[in-house]
């Protein structure tokens, strides 16, 4: 770990670990360097799901090949199991690849994902306590709830979404207007 340091204060932050480095080789095995070992993709998952940072590096060139791996993991949950994404949600992701909206839906994106992280850990500590058979009576009961609450969530985003887009196009609208550039 490492203290950062504020460079106008000078005062020490919390210290941020520092992340593990996995080397990928050719042969396309990954080579954890903390523990001197071979690993698999299943063991990188494992890191992930235990929240270690990391970071995978080619062993040759030293570039980053973390969201690489990453993407590999979902890819090989997807087509194993119980899948995520439904094939219009990704084919509607991959519309967003080259169109002028792509850096806020990665924003947008990260942001919910995070908020949902934040609301199901809430649950889980408010949770704490009660026994296996407690909890799933709790979730049996609470599915329909969450699903409705999630369909709430899920439409006040959408119009929070609406909203932005009308607003940016009042904007674009308004430069364009101001510099003679009208529509």
């Amino acid at each position: 770990m490492h203290a950062v340091q504020n460079k106008k204060t000078g005062s020490a932050r919390q210290a941020v670990p520092e992340p593990r480095i996995i080397k990928k080789y050719p042969n396309r095995r990954l080579y954890d360097t903390d523990t001197s070992t071979y690993i698999t993709l299943a063991e990188v998952k494992h890191l992930v799901m235990d929240s270690e940072v990391f970071v995978v590096r080619d062993a040759k060139t030293n570039e980053d090949l973390t969201r690489s791996i990453l993407l590999q993991i979902i890819l090989e949950a997807e087509a194993g199991g119980a899948p995520m994404f439904t094939e219009a949600v990704l084919a509607n992701i991959i519309r967003f690849y080259g169109n002028a909206m792509q850096g806020f839906m990665g924003t947008y994106l990260e942001k919910n994902v995070q908020a949902f992280m934040d609301l199901q850990a809430r649950m889980r500590e408010q949770s704490k306590g009660l026994t296996p058979e407690m909890l799933t009576q709790l979730m049996n009961v609470q599915s329909p709830m969450m699903q409705a609450l999630m369909g709430s969530y899920v439409e006040q985003s959408r119009n929070m979404f609406v909203q932005m887009q009308e607003q940016m196009q009042k904007q674009t609208e308004q430069m364009l207007g101001a510099l003679g550039l009208k529509r």
